[in-house]
């Protein structure tokens, strides 16, 4: 860091300068001249370069806002079988963008664990089976279908705010085909709703995931790339 303090604040470097006094003019002292200001033009272009670069590493503004919005990992908590071959490559292509901008882990936790024809129990031991996942310092948003409405912006601030709370991970959990458990629903930190109509799980699993990349694109102030 101190070297590139140095450079920005002294300049370009003058590499050409050893020739300045000399008494015999080479054969080559024109193409030298034109190349020497080509280097100039080059050095400067870098300086300008490692200015900015030292600004940001200077700030302490865009220091914190670059550890809230990028250290924090997310995982996504579904229940449900196994998923459409469709469903999963959709999946994985979002997991590879959303990998640009944080750590990502996607975790699928089977439906109706007991093998039960009796939809309380079902959903009590799918409830049971998240809960194990969960971690005490997670920020945990659900899904439900009593949750607030929210537009992509809104999903942008939630994931920053989650940054500020001192949690470790941002873990967003989706329900098999009966919803979430009641132990899942009070442990939310968030409750929240991606549309007023009912989705599917695998649907609303896409849904989710391609909503997340498009609120880091916002982060960002990046164009969204479909």
């Amino acid at each position: 860091m101190a070297v590139l303090l140095w450079r920005c604040i002294c300049g370009p470097q003058q590499s050409f300068s050893k020739n300045r006094g000399a008494s015999t003019p080479s054969p080559l002292a024109g193409r030298r001249s034109k190349y020497s200001g080509q280097s100039v033009v080059r050095s400067a272009r870098i300086d300008l370069f490692l200015l900015h670069l030292c600004i940001w590493f200077i700030s302490p503004e865009k220091k914190v806002h670059w550890r809230q919005k990028k250290a924090m990992p997310m995982r996504l908590l579904t229940v449900g079988k196994k998923r459409s071959r469709g469903t999963q490559l959709l999946v994985e292509e979002y997991k590879e963008k959303l990998g640009h901008y944080c750590e990502f882990e996607d975790t699928l936790i089977r439906s109706n664990p007991k093998l039960t024809s009796d939809v309380k129990v079902q959903v009590e031991a799918e409830d049971t089976a998240m809960m194990q996942q969960l971690k005490s310092d997670d920020f945990v948003v659900v899904l439900d279908e009593n949750g607030k409405d929210v537009i992509s912006e809104q999903i942008a601030d939630l994931i920053g705010d989650a940054g500020n709370t001192g949690s470790s991970r941002l873990t967003f959990c989706i329900g098999g085909p009966y919803g979430l458990g009641l132990q899942v629903r009070e442990r939310a930190d968030a409750t929240i709703r991606l549309s007023s109509l009912v989705l599917n799980h695998q649907v609303a699993l896409i849904v989710l995931m391609e909503q997340l990349y498009r609120a880091w694109t916002i982060i960002k102030g990046q164009k969204y790339h479909h």
